[in-house]
């Protein structure tokens, strides 16, 4: 792939659309690709995160480590942002990524996102805004759920 191409895909990223074109073209740049063969773990719960992964082809399984739903796994594919939140602070991850089929990610490490917001307030500006929005809609919805189990008390 060229560098458009991988301009092009991670713009179809909703994420990663908001930042503008010559935001994304210093990721697109400074981006890895990773080849992961079927079966292979891409990261572990529990680990350390310092980067994010964009699946660009093929699919991975996502095992929750909670012995209460050791059954619950979901499945993502292309345009797939695993550990957004690792591209902006320091954390965990809370799953194990493994590869259901042969698979390319792109990379894109913490300190390479940063760098670019810094050269991009507006980028910057405009993610804080959509992480704020999704924030507020993730408290409210947290809210009805506590008063409904309230109420069936």
């Amino acid at each position: 792939m060229t560098i458009e191409d991988d301009i092009a895909f991670l713009e179809r990223v909703p994420m990663l659309s908001l930042l503008g074109r010559q935001a994304i073209r210093i990721l697109a740049i400074g981006a890895e690709s990773k080849y992961v063969h079927r079966g292979e773990v891409l990261y572990s719960a529990g680990e350390q995160a310092d980067c994010g992964y964009i699946v660009q082809e093929g699919s991975f399984r996502l095992a929750s480590p909670n012995p209460r739903t050791p059954d619950e796994e979901h499945v993502v594919g292309p345009g797939t942002l695993l550990g957004e939140l690792a591209l902006l602070a320091d954390t965990v991850r809370p799953v194990t990524a493994i590869a259901a089929e042969p698979s390319t990610v792109i990379r894109i490490s913490r300190s390479l996102f940063l760098k670019m917001l810094e050269g991009f307030p507006e980028a910057a500006r405009r993610l804080r805004d959509t992480i704020s929005a999704r924030n507020d809609q993730m408290s409210r919805e947290i809210e009805t759920v506590r008063e409904w189990l309230r109420s069936q008390r």
